[in-house]
């Protein structure tokens, strides 16, 4: 250090982190890593120049095989020491060094090194680490720590370092609170080191990427209210510091809403999905900086996949919020319950009053104009569980306007799984808008709706490939057809004689049903087309529901040949007996199809009997 002027030493060091943003792209095919590589060179002089670490057995950890649980165990410093006296400065200098090196390895893919540089980083600071020139490099290791073992899958590891960098900075902002240095400021002559604002805005994004990656860590562990926690945390600060790029934010955003979805918090969901809306609007608006240095716009195929995303998450939003308005207001067979309806009208507002008020300030994104237009995209949408049909239909519309932005990147030709899930959905919007839905021509039309969307899907669908897809599409097209045929058998009894074309409609739609039962039945065959003894836990449900749908479609042909009629009850029959004789052998398969095994019990008792009644008459005519 006494022969190289400290003019030399920072020109080395800024030379190597220049080199370090070098992207990977602009480096030769051959040699991607090279101007990383030149810059680990430059930062090994630097290390030299700055001389040997000081030698102070007493400030080691009683581990050294890293700083994972012995670093825990030393605890959080009482008092804050300050890297003050030539041994300390140096000290920190060659921390920043280590770190430096640490990152580099890692970023060339030689994580073991870079474990190595990081954890020589954290010894050196240990002492000093609740000081304002440490604080935020020591931070900044352990994040780096907690990321290399997380790709190592070592959760736990990982977890125990970012939980230790984020207690430091809540302690450093509790008792000390003052801007602490960046890192590079340590090789800065005075006149150049940052300003105070430049200092906090980098001090914070520090702790946001500690926020961020304790999420990731915490849904890995599947510690998932924690996670939402820390992701919403996340988003929120990288609003209030401006440091976000539009396509990112939006895409966590509406990640995060599936959380809410699947605890039904609508509010919550809503309003991560309105502020994804807009602040994906800001795509190709927001001016490059040193983390974007391409604006985000310049990259269509990630533009649209991300809006097509985005559009997945709309569509889960509406189907889940109606499917749940349909739990809550359905009697024993499906049908619309108007006596639970209007215990739920009773408590809307009720509803209302207490989630306004609550729950609105806890999860508010941004704040002025942002704030303003995200109340406005979320103004558009209702969050409340739709109660009527007019109710269940804007949402059914809105849902059906992402299913098409959707479809517009998911295209059958190279995302075909994508785009079926989407196809499945906007059919699972028609069914439940159907039980909204008073008038039963309507309906019928509705699930004609859902067949003609999904019946071309597996025309072209290899079963070898797709099988559960495949058995999906058969299942979900039967249980239309099965259930256009209720209704247009509810409309016929209706009248007081129903002309031959209705009896052909409903055979037809019979037949239909029949068959895409039967398909998915057959699908569950082995090689030698023989039905298994055992059925996997994974179809059970299924299998036996639709044993149980063609018991009850065979006893459901309109027709006035005796011995037909006679050849469909007994077909039932014997599927009513598969169901309660698989149940017998099978005792958990009972506790699958409990309603659906009773009826099948009964019907084994009722229809030998009618059977016989009808032999009796075919003999006597």
């Amino acid at each position: 250090m006494a022969n190289a002027p400290w003019a030399e030493v920072c020109e080395k060091f800024q030379a190597a982190l220049a080199l370090s943003r070098v992207e990977l792209h602009k480096n030769p095919e051959k040699e991607p890593y090279k101007s990383k590589y030149s810059a680990r060179a430059l930062l090994e002089e630097v290390k030299a120049l700055l001389g040997p670490a000081p030698e102070d057995e007493d400030e080691r950890p009683e581990a050294d095989d890293g700083l994972g649980a012995g670093e825990q165990a030393l605890g959080l410093p009482t008092e804050v020491v300050e890297a003050e006296g030539p041994i300390a400065q140096r000290a920190v200098r060659l921390a920043v060094i280590e770190f430096n090196l640490g990152v580099n390895h890692i970023d060339t893919e030689e994580l073991s090194a870079g474990e190595e540089h990081l954890v020589k980083c954290l010894r050196l600071l240990r002492k000093y680490r609740l000081s304002h020139d440490c604080v935020s490099l020591y931070i900044q290791a352990q994040n780096n720590l907690g990321i290399l073992w997380s790709e190592r899958e070592e959760i736990e590891t990982a977890q125990a370092y970012l939980e230790a960098s984020e207690a430091l900075y809540n302690q450093y902002m509790k008792e000390i609170g003052s801007l602490p240095l960046d890192p590079t400021e340590h090789f800065l002559p005075e006149e150049e080191k940052l300003t105070e604002q430049e200092r906090s805005k980098r001090f914070e994004k520090v702790y946001t990427h500690n926020l961020y990656y304790l999420a990731q860590v915490y849904q890995h562990l599947e510690m998932f209210e924690k996670a939402a926690h820390y992701c919403h945390s996340t988003l929120k600060r990288q609003l209030e510091h401006n440091a976000y790029h539009p396509i990112e934010w939006a895409i966590n955003a509406a990640t995060l809403s599936q959380f809410y979805i699947n605890k039904l918090c609508f509010m919550e969901a809503r309003h991560c999905l309105s502020a994804a809306n807009v602040i994906f609007g800001q795509t190709g608006k927001v001016s490059a900086t040193e983390d974007t240095p391409e604006a985000e716009g310049d990259v269509p195929e990630l533009y649209h996949q991300r809006k097509g995303e985005i559009a997945r998450c709309w569509i889960k939003y509406c189907l889940t919020l109606m499917q749940n308005a349909q739990l809550s207001m359905q009697d024993n067979i499906g049908e619309l319950d108007l006596d639970k309806q209007s215990e739920l009208r009773a408590l809307r507002k009720k509803e209302l009053d207490e989630e306004e008020s609550i729950r609105k300030k806890a999860v508010q994104f941004g704040t002025g104009e942002l704030c303003d237009a995200i109340s406005a995209v979320e103004e558009k949408v209702s969050y409340l569980r739709p109660l009527d049909f007019e109710e269940a239909r804007e949402l059914f519309l809105l849902g059906q306007h992402y299913v098409f932005e959707a479809k517009e990147f998911f295209q059958i030709d190279g995302y075909v799984t994508d785009h079926i899930e989407v196809v499945q959905d906007h059919s699972a919007l028609f069914k439940v808008l159907a039980f909204f839905e008073t008038d039963m021509e309507r309906r019928c039309k509705m699930h004609k709706r859902r067949i003609a969307m999904l019946e071309p899907l597996i025309v072209d669908l290899n079963p070898q490939y797709y099988l559960l897809v495949n058995r999906q599409i058969q299942f979900e097209i039967a249980h239309a057809y099965y259930d256009m045929m209720d209704l247009k058998v509810a409309i016929a009894d209706k009248l007081r004689d129903p002309d031959s074309h209705i009896i052909k409609k409903i055979n037809n739609l019979n037949k239909s049903a029949l068959k895409y039962y039967q398909l998915f039945l057959d699908s569950l065959r082995d090689p030698n087309k023989v039905f298994p003894e055992h059925i996997g836990e994974d179809v059970l449900r299924p299998a036996m529901l639709a044993k149980f749908r063609v018991a009850r479609l065979y006893g459901k042909i309109i027709t006035a040949d005796p011995k037909k009629e006679l050849e469909n009850l007994a077909t039932s029959l014997e599927h009513y007996k598969f169901i309660v004789d698989y149940c017998e052998k099978h005792p958990e398969a009972a506790q699958e199809i409990e309603v659906e095994l009773e009826l099948s019990k009964e019907m084994v008792s009722l229809l030998p009997t009618k059977m016989e009644r009808f032999r009796t008459k075919m003999a006597l005519t």
